[in-house]
Protein backbone atom coordinates (compact mmCIF):
# COMPACT_ATOMS: atom_id res chain seq x y z
CA UNK A 1 0.00 0.00 0.00
CA UNK A 2 0.95 3.20 -0.81
CA UNK A 3 -0.02 6.95 -0.20
CA UNK A 4 0.23 10.76 -1.01
CA UNK A 5 -1.34 13.72 -1.49
CA UNK A 6 -2.01 16.54 -3.36
CA UNK A 7 -2.99 19.51 -1.45
CA UNK A 8 -6.49 18.42 0.70
CA UNK A 9 -6.74 15.40 -1.72
CA UNK A 10 -5.31 12.17 0.14
CA UNK A 11 -4.17 9.09 -2.60
CA UNK A 12 -3.65 5.62 -0.95
CA UNK A 13 -3.33 2.83 -3.27
CA UNK A 14 -3.68 -0.61 -2.30
CA UNK A 15 -3.68 -3.55 -5.31
CA UNK A 16 -5.15 -2.11 -8.32
CA UNK A 17 -7.72 0.26 -6.19
CA UNK A 18 -6.69 3.65 -5.43
CA UNK A 19 -8.74 5.28 -3.26
CA UNK A 20 -8.80 9.06 -3.07
CA UNK A 21 -10.14 10.98 -0.04
CA UNK A 22 -10.86 14.92 0.00
CA UNK A 23 -10.23 16.41 3.35
CA UNK A 24 -11.09 19.74 3.80
CA UNK A 25 -13.34 19.86 6.94
CA UNK A 26 -15.94 20.88 7.97
CA UNK A 27 -18.21 20.92 4.78
CA UNK A 28 -15.35 19.67 1.97
CA UNK A 29 -16.30 22.42 -0.06
CA UNK A 30 -15.77 22.94 -3.64
CA UNK A 31 -13.32 25.79 -4.73
CA UNK A 32 -11.52 25.93 -7.95
CA UNK A 33 -7.82 24.77 -6.41
CA UNK A 34 -9.25 21.68 -4.46
CA UNK A 35 -11.05 20.83 -7.66
CA UNK A 36 -7.78 20.83 -9.60
CA UNK A 37 -5.95 18.95 -7.42
CA UNK A 38 -8.87 16.56 -7.45
CA UNK A 39 -8.72 16.37 -10.97
CA UNK A 40 -4.45 16.26 -10.86
CA UNK A 41 -4.59 13.19 -8.92
CA UNK A 42 -7.15 11.65 -10.86
CA UNK A 43 -5.57 12.02 -13.76
CA UNK A 44 -2.15 10.55 -12.47
CA UNK A 45 -3.90 7.51 -11.49
CA UNK A 46 -4.96 7.33 -15.14
CA UNK A 47 -1.47 7.16 -16.19
CA UNK A 48 -0.48 4.24 -13.45
CA UNK A 49 -0.64 0.94 -15.75
CA UNK A 50 -1.67 -1.51 -12.29
CA UNK A 51 -4.48 1.08 -11.39
CA UNK A 52 -8.12 -0.31 -12.37
CA UNK A 53 -10.35 1.46 -10.48
CA UNK A 54 -10.97 4.29 -8.09
CA UNK A 55 -13.00 4.88 -4.70
CA UNK A 56 -13.79 8.74 -4.05
CA UNK A 57 -14.62 9.17 -0.77
CA UNK A 58 -14.43 12.47 1.77
CA UNK A 59 -13.68 13.23 5.55
CA UNK A 60 -16.22 13.95 8.12
CA UNK A 61 -20.27 13.87 8.31
CA UNK A 62 -20.58 16.27 4.80
CA UNK A 63 -19.81 14.75 1.72
CA UNK A 64 -19.51 17.87 -0.19
CA UNK A 65 -21.89 21.50 1.23
CA UNK A 66 -21.00 22.51 -2.72
CA UNK A 67 -19.51 25.68 -3.23
CA UNK A 68 -19.86 28.45 -0.70
CA UNK A 69 -21.40 31.19 -3.08
CA UNK A 70 -21.64 33.70 0.06
CA UNK A 71 -17.41 33.67 0.39
CA UNK A 72 -14.76 34.79 -1.96
CA UNK A 73 -15.44 34.99 -5.41
CA UNK A 74 -12.73 34.08 -6.71
CA UNK A 75 -12.66 30.57 -4.87
CA UNK A 76 -15.51 29.52 -7.02
CA UNK A 77 -14.47 31.36 -9.95
CA UNK A 78 -17.52 33.92 -9.98
CA UNK A 79 -15.05 36.77 -10.12
CA UNK A 80 -14.16 35.81 -13.90
CA UNK A 81 -15.92 37.86 -16.40
CA UNK A 82 -15.29 35.32 -19.36
CA UNK A 83 -15.45 31.86 -17.94
CA UNK A 84 -15.01 30.31 -14.70
CA UNK A 85 -12.00 28.16 -13.94
CA UNK A 86 -13.61 26.14 -11.52
CA UNK A 87 -15.67 24.28 -14.58
CA UNK A 88 -12.35 23.98 -16.13
CA UNK A 89 -11.86 21.61 -13.85
CA UNK A 90 -15.59 20.00 -13.74
CA UNK A 91 -14.59 19.61 -17.38
CA UNK A 92 -11.13 17.75 -16.47
CA UNK A 93 -12.93 15.85 -13.68
CA UNK A 94 -15.04 14.25 -16.60
CA UNK A 95 -12.84 13.25 -18.78
CA UNK A 96 -11.19 10.82 -16.45
CA UNK A 97 -10.02 6.96 -17.47
CA UNK A 98 -10.53 4.87 -14.41
CA UNK A 99 -14.08 3.76 -13.23
CA UNK A 100 -14.90 5.58 -9.97
CA UNK A 101 -17.15 4.92 -7.08
CA UNK A 102 -17.90 7.28 -5.03
CA UNK A 103 -18.54 7.09 -1.31
CA UNK A 104 -21.50 9.08 -0.40
CA UNK A 105 -21.86 9.49 3.73
CA UNK A 106 -23.63 12.80 3.81
CA UNK A 107 -25.01 15.27 2.02
CA UNK A 108 -24.11 15.91 -1.70
CA UNK A 109 -25.04 19.79 -2.27
CA UNK A 110 -25.12 21.86 -5.47
CA UNK A 111 -21.70 21.70 -6.98
CA UNK A 112 -21.34 18.69 -4.37
CA UNK A 113 -24.28 16.99 -6.30
CA UNK A 114 -22.27 17.33 -9.38
CA UNK A 115 -19.10 16.15 -8.09
CA UNK A 116 -20.94 12.96 -6.73
CA UNK A 117 -21.67 12.39 -10.68
CA UNK A 118 -18.53 12.46 -11.88
CA UNK A 119 -18.10 8.72 -10.65
CA UNK A 120 -19.38 5.91 -12.76
CA UNK A 121 -21.57 4.60 -9.20
CA UNK A 122 -22.36 5.98 -6.00
CA UNK A 123 -22.52 4.40 -2.82
CA UNK A 124 -24.61 5.81 -0.30
CA UNK A 125 -25.25 5.85 3.30
CA UNK A 126 -28.95 6.42 4.59
CA UNK A 127 -27.83 9.49 6.03
CA UNK A 128 -27.06 10.89 2.79
CA UNK A 129 -28.85 13.68 1.31
CA UNK A 130 -28.88 14.75 -2.34
CA UNK A 131 -30.16 18.13 -3.74
CA UNK A 132 -29.82 20.96 -6.73
CA UNK A 133 -30.56 23.98 -4.24
CA UNK A 134 -29.63 26.30 -6.94
CA UNK A 135 -33.29 27.78 -7.86
CA UNK A 136 -33.70 28.29 -3.69
CA UNK A 137 -30.25 30.37 -3.42
CA UNK A 138 -31.92 32.81 -6.73
CA UNK A 139 -29.25 31.09 -9.10
CA UNK A 140 -28.93 28.54 -11.79
CA UNK A 141 -27.27 25.36 -11.96
CA UNK A 142 -23.66 24.27 -12.60
CA UNK A 143 -20.91 22.70 -12.67
CA UNK A 144 -22.99 20.69 -15.93
CA UNK A 145 -25.67 18.94 -13.69
CA UNK A 146 -28.13 20.51 -16.32
CA UNK A 147 -26.61 17.63 -18.55
CA UNK A 148 -25.08 15.15 -16.06
CA UNK A 149 -28.38 15.10 -14.15
CA UNK A 150 -30.53 14.83 -16.21
CA UNK A 151 -28.32 11.96 -18.35
CA UNK A 152 -28.15 9.82 -15.26
CA UNK A 153 -32.09 10.17 -14.40
CA UNK A 154 -33.35 11.66 -17.09
CA UNK A 155 -34.79 14.75 -17.79
CA UNK A 156 -38.41 14.48 -15.67
CA UNK A 157 -36.60 13.82 -12.37
CA UNK A 158 -33.69 16.04 -12.98
CA UNK A 159 -36.25 18.91 -13.83
CA UNK A 160 -38.30 18.07 -10.51
CA UNK A 161 -35.28 18.02 -8.68
CA UNK A 162 -33.84 21.40 -10.32
CA UNK A 163 -37.28 23.30 -10.12
CA UNK A 164 -38.15 22.54 -6.60
CA UNK A 165 -34.45 22.09 -4.87
CA UNK A 166 -36.13 19.54 -3.02
CA UNK A 167 -33.43 16.98 -0.85
CA UNK A 168 -33.98 13.46 -1.47
CA UNK A 169 -32.70 11.10 1.08
CA UNK A 170 -30.84 8.24 -0.24
CA UNK A 171 -33.33 5.97 -0.34
CA UNK A 172 -35.01 8.05 -3.00
CA UNK A 173 -32.58 8.91 -5.22
CA UNK A 174 -31.51 5.28 -5.20
CA UNK A 175 -35.18 4.91 -6.66
CA UNK A 176 -34.58 7.24 -9.34
CA UNK A 177 -31.68 5.62 -9.82
CA UNK A 178 -29.37 8.36 -8.62
CA UNK A 179 -27.87 6.02 -6.29
CA UNK A 180 -26.40 2.57 -6.48
CA UNK A 181 -26.47 1.05 -3.23
CA UNK A 182 -27.70 2.32 0.00
CA UNK A 183 -25.72 0.68 3.26
CA UNK A 184 -25.37 1.13 6.70
CA UNK A 185 -22.66 4.09 7.67
CA UNK A 186 -20.01 1.18 8.75
CA UNK A 187 -20.20 -0.72 5.65
CA UNK A 188 -19.76 2.40 3.28
CA UNK A 189 -16.46 2.40 2.19
CA UNK A 190 -15.68 -1.82 2.38
CA UNK A 191 -19.02 -1.57 -0.30
CA UNK A 192 -17.27 1.02 -2.39
CA UNK A 193 -14.28 -1.32 -2.22
CA UNK A 194 -15.74 -3.89 -2.88
CA UNK A 195 -17.19 -3.02 -6.11
CA UNK A 196 -13.88 -1.23 -7.11
CA UNK A 197 -12.44 -4.63 -6.64
CA UNK A 198 -15.02 -6.04 -8.60
CA UNK A 199 -14.21 -3.78 -11.89
CA UNK A 200 -10.74 -4.43 -11.06
CA UNK A 201 -10.97 -7.81 -11.29
CA UNK A 202 -11.61 -7.34 -15.29
CA UNK A 203 -9.36 -6.88 -18.11
CA UNK A 204 -8.24 -3.44 -17.73
CA UNK A 205 -7.72 -1.88 -21.26
CA UNK A 206 -11.09 -3.30 -21.78
CA UNK A 207 -12.74 -2.11 -19.00
CA UNK A 208 -11.20 1.37 -20.06
CA UNK A 209 -12.06 0.93 -23.41
CA UNK A 210 -16.16 0.16 -22.89
CA UNK A 211 -16.42 3.33 -19.81
CA UNK A 212 -14.72 5.61 -22.59
CA UNK A 213 -17.28 3.80 -24.92
CA UNK A 214 -20.23 4.47 -22.60
CA UNK A 215 -19.16 7.95 -21.62
CA UNK A 216 -18.25 9.41 -25.44
CA UNK A 217 -18.82 12.92 -26.04
CA UNK A 218 -19.26 13.45 -22.02
CA UNK A 219 -16.67 15.87 -21.13
CA UNK A 220 -17.54 17.91 -24.62
CA UNK A 221 -21.03 18.21 -23.62
CA UNK A 222 -20.13 19.34 -19.88
CA UNK A 223 -17.80 21.83 -21.88
CA UNK A 224 -20.97 23.20 -23.68
CA UNK A 225 -23.20 23.02 -20.81
CA UNK A 226 -20.87 24.65 -18.65
CA UNK A 227 -20.24 27.73 -20.58
CA UNK A 228 -23.99 28.06 -21.52
CA UNK A 229 -24.25 27.65 -17.16
CA UNK A 230 -22.00 30.41 -16.38
CA UNK A 231 -23.64 32.71 -19.02
CA UNK A 232 -26.69 32.29 -17.30
CA UNK A 233 -25.37 32.74 -13.69
CA UNK A 234 -23.49 35.45 -14.32
CA UNK A 235 -26.87 37.78 -15.34
CA UNK A 236 -28.90 36.13 -11.75
CA UNK A 237 -26.18 37.03 -9.76
CA UNK A 238 -26.60 40.61 -10.65
CA UNK A 239 -30.50 40.39 -8.86
CA UNK A 240 -32.20 40.89 -5.83
CA UNK A 241 -33.30 37.42 -5.96
CA UNK A 242 -29.65 36.44 -5.67
CA UNK A 243 -29.19 38.15 -2.85
CA UNK A 244 -31.92 37.53 -1.29
CA UNK A 245 -31.77 33.61 -1.69
CA UNK A 246 -28.43 33.75 -0.03
CA UNK A 247 -29.45 35.34 2.73
CA UNK A 248 -32.06 33.30 3.29
CA UNK A 249 -30.59 30.31 3.39
CA UNK A 250 -28.11 31.34 5.61
CA UNK A 251 -31.01 32.02 8.07
CA UNK A 252 -32.72 28.72 7.29
CA UNK A 253 -36.15 29.97 6.15
CA UNK A 254 -38.31 30.32 2.97
CA UNK A 255 -36.62 33.23 0.09
CA UNK A 256 -38.87 35.93 -0.11
CA UNK A 257 -38.30 36.71 -3.85
CA UNK A 258 -39.42 39.71 -5.95
CA UNK A 259 -38.58 38.33 -10.02
CA UNK A 260 -36.16 41.25 -10.11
Amino acid sequence: MTTNRIGDVHITRDGHVATVTISRPPNNSVSVDLMRDLADALHMLDKEPEMRAVVLATEGKVFCAGADLSGRANEVGLDSPTSNPLYDQAVRLHSTELPIVAAVQGAAVGAGLGLALIADFRIATPEARFTANFTKLGFHPGFGLTHTLPRLVGKQQAALMFLTARRLKAEEAHAIGLVDQVVAADALLPAAHHLAAEIAENAPLAVRSTRKTLREGLSASVKAQTDHEFIEQQWLMKTEDFREGIKSVAERRPGNFKGR
